[in-house]
């Protein structure tokens, strides 16, 4: 049980990594005019479980903060993952 915990934990320490570091990238890329990360990309990232790290990103870098459906979709998707991680983890526990 706890195993699959810290499987977890490793999976989340990844993907908001990944999240974070994407958010990261896109900014530059749009402030020198370059190639940018597709939008799609991101969505996927912050849906298969990186919604804190582009939180943190959008806040940090402060990228993506005019658009409303990043503005509200990512809390709205923090919160439903951290119902989602307290629900696997009072059953697992």
């Amino acid at each position: 049980m706890l195993d699959g915990l810290i499987v977890l934990g490793i999976y989340l320490a990844i993907i908001n990594s990944w999240s974070f570091i994407a958010m990261g990238i896109d900014k530059r890329r749009a402030r020198n005019r370059k190639r940018r990360i597709p939008e799609k990309t991101l969505w996927f990232l912050f849906i298969f479980g990186g919604s804190f790290g582009g939180l943190t990103g959008m806040k940090n870098f402060r990228h993506k903060t005019k658009h409303k459906q990043f503005l509200y979709g990512i809390p709205a998707l923090l919160a439903l993952h951290l119902v989602l991680f307290v629900i696997y983890a009072y059953i697992y526990m």
